[in-house]
């Protein structure tokens, strides 16, 4: 197939719109762990550390029950100093990088998952295997889910943080 210029130049256009917004992974350097969904990470094309949101979860807020837990499991997964890897896909509205995390024993999102230590972030909810992790935990009462009445972050936060 001969192709003109003009589907050349189409082609290119298109690539150069896709590609910002494409998922790419890096090995990135965890420099600090903010709460159960939140972590400092320093890549190779930063100069210094930067935010990144665990996406597809909700971990509990540090002030809420079994957020000081949350947060200690993220750690215990991904310690300061451990070769994370990132997978982007965008940015929040407070301008964190969002993203998958894989701190060298699978996805972080996951695992916070399976052990109790996050929700499944209510927009996600579709994705079935996800829903399950988290059931699977609840079942279990694993992590928060060993609480008498856990409370979802989003309602923690709506609520004005007075749980």
């Amino acid at each position: 197939m001969k192709m003109t210029i003009s589907t050349i130049r189409y082609l290119a256009g298109i690539a150069a719109f896709a590609l910002p917004w494409a998922t790419y992974a890096q090995v990135c350097t965890v420099t600090s762990v903010h709460d159960g969904d939140t972590m400092r990470l320093l890549c190779p094309s930063q100069k210094k550390s930067a935010p990144v949101r665990l996406e597809r979860i909700d971990a509990p807020e540090i002030g809420q029950a079994a957020g000081i837990a949350s947060r200690d499991f993220l750690r215990a997964l991904c310690p300061v100093g451990t070769q994370a890897r990132l997978s982007r896909h965008g940015r929040d509205r407070y301008g964190r990088t969002l993203g998958d995390v894989d701190c060298g024993h699978g996805s972080v999102q996951e695992t916070m998952l399976r052990h109790g230590y996050a929700w499944v972030y209510p927009t996600f909810t579709a994705e079935r295997a996800l829903v399950d992790m988290q059931g699977e935990a609840k079942a279990g009462r694993r992590g928060l889910w060993a609480l008498p009445a856990p409370v979802a972050p989003w309602e923690y936060r709506k609520r004005g943080r007075d749980l």
